[in-house]
Formats: C-alpha cells, structure tokens, sequence
C-alpha cells in the first residue's frame, strides 16, 4: 500500500467517535422508551383475541370503544387499518362472545358491519413465542462469535476482536429498530408481531453479512501487508467495501421499499423494520464494526506501553 494511495484515503477511523456519538444519538432515546414501556406486543405476544371488522363506513373509534365497553370489554384497543377496517384487540373471548360482539356491532352499526374475522391466541403460545424468539438471537449471536473466530484464527486471540465486534454492530442494528419501534408504540400505538421478530432476525443476519465482508477484507490487506499499522489498513478495506456495500443495500432498499408501500397492512411494519435495520446494518458494518476493532486496538497498545514502562519507573 503506497504512501500516495493513503494519503487519498478518507480518514474513516480516525473519526470513530463521531461515528459511535451519532449511534448513541439515535439509539439512546430508543432504549428509553424501550425502557418507559414504549415496546407494545401485540396480540401473538399477550395472547387474546383479534377481531378485524370490515366497515362500509368506519364509525368513530370511541363509538366503537363504548360498544366494546358495554359488553365487558373496557380493556379493548382499537386500530385502524389498511381501507374501511378496524382492529379491536380484547382478552381472550369464546365463540359465543364473538358472536355475541358481532351482533352487538350489528345492533350498534345497523348497514354498516360487511364481516367480522376473529383469531385467537393463548397465553401460553405468546409465551413460547418471547422465548424462542430471545433463545435464537443469542444462539445465533455465539455461533457468530465461534464462526468469526475460526475464520480469523490465524491471528490467535485477538480473532475474538473481530467476533465481539460483529456482535456489536449487530446490537446496534438490533436496539436501533426496537428504539424506533418503541417510539412509535409510544405516540402510535404500533404494535410488534411474530413478523417483527423475524425482521429483527433478518437484519442481524444482514448485518453480520456486510460486517463480515470488511472484516474479510482486512484480513486479506493485513495478509498482503504484514507489518502495516491497523488503522491504514482499517481504512483502505472500508473504502474497498463501501460500493458494494452501498449498492447492495440500495438494491434490497428498494424491494423493501416497494413492500411497504404497496404490499399491504399486514407487512407494513415488517417491511418497515427491515428498512430501517438495512439502513442501520449498512451504516454499522461500515462506521462501527471495523472502529471498534481499532479502538479495541488502540486500547490493548496503552496498556502495553503502561505494562513497559512500569519496570523502567521502578
């Protein structure tokens, strides 16, 4: 690697901490409201019962809410959705309450009612779901480790930098999106579903992939340049990666794109998700994975120059 061909290099690493600011920026306010309760599962998680009515005309939500009420379902949450449809979410109900609250709508709406779907999922099935879903994200986040390491394990313990760092950049990914989703719980009332897990699922497997593939390269730079400084080489390898980095998250931004836009009511959010975790995952494996192995770096030879010079003090 030429003197003149670094010197043409952005300066990426040196600016790691205004890269780690903005992801605390925008991660922080979402741990926040994760943290005030912002996260609103949906009924696939608190078990229940959810009636999709078709309207030919939608009434006012508190109308509905005070039908809802007068058949002892004061706890029911009301959701528009995609057309002339409205989502009631209530604690588990029979086949017999569900007739019952159709005919009450009936009653209530006269004309007005085209149709009533109902589903229904029990507790324990919502609780099955939570576990599985936080046993695959750490099983998958070890076997990243494990895998990251063995690919890098000509460079002995010091692979296990490059593993912690991948998960990360996962992390952020991951906590990004619940964060935002969080927010819009909050102000929204948005709630999260199975498909939600599998679009977190999804982005960490993204993530992981483009992370992976700066990392790939620097370890075929350091290969070709033994004896070069990590930083440089950190560099060089993100601007070698970032095109395609670039163009494949933007060829798979505007599929999601057009999913979210078209694809109807029930993927929206997950096509959302995914938007904003492919973003973040684009953003992470070029501005963080890579910087924290070079601060991990910087960090080891402090402590070696404190480790030296101890014994020349005394």
């Amino acid at each position: 690697m030429s003197r003149e061909t670094r010197t043409a290099l952005f300066r990426v690493v040196e600016r790691k901490w205004l890269y780690f600011l903005l992801s605390g920026l925008l991660i922080v306010p979402g741990i926040a409201f994760l943290l005030l309760g912002g996260l609103k599962p949906g009924i696939e998680f608190l078990g229940g019962t959810l009636l999709d009515v078709r309207f030919s005309d939608v009434p006012a939500a508190t109308a509905v809410h005070d039908v809802m009420t007068s058949l002892g379902h004061s706890e029911a949450q009301l959701q528009g959705a995609e057309g002339s449809r409205l989502l009631i979410r209530t604690k588990e109900m029979k086949p017999v309450e569900v007739a019952t609250t159709q005919q009450a709508l009936e009653k209530a709406f006269p004309g007005k009612i085209l149709g009533v779907d109902a589903s229904s999922v029990s507790p324990s099935f919502s609780g099955e779901l939570v576990q599985n879903a936080i046993r695959s994200i750490v099983f998958a986040s070890i076997l990243i480790v494990l895998l990251i390491a063995f690919a890098f394990r000509t460079f002995g313990w010091a692979a296990f930098r490059y593993g912690i760092a991948a998960i990360v950049a996962l992390l952020h990914d991951a906590f990004l999106v619940l964060g935002l989703f969080a927010m819009l719980g909050y102000f929204l009332g948005v709630e999260v579903d199975s498909l939600f897990v599998t679009a977190v699922l999804t982005i960490i497997g993204f993530s992981v992939h483009d992370t992976i593939v700066v990392f790939d390269r620097i370890r075929e730079n350091l290969r070709l340049n033994p004896g070069e400084a990590l930083n440089p080489v950190i560099n060089f390898s993100v601007m070698q990666t970032m095109t395609r980095s670039v163009i494949t998250s933007l060829t798979v931004l505007l599929t999601l794109l057009a999913l979210f836009l078209f694809g109807g009511y029930s993927v929206r959010n997950f096509a959302l998700a995914l938007l904003i975790g492919i973003i973040s995952g684009t953003y992470s494996s070029i501005f963080n994975a890579a910087q924290v192995v070079s601060l991990w770096q910087e960090i080891e030879d402090v402590w070696r120059r404190r480790g030296k010079a101890q014994p020349a003090a005394a």
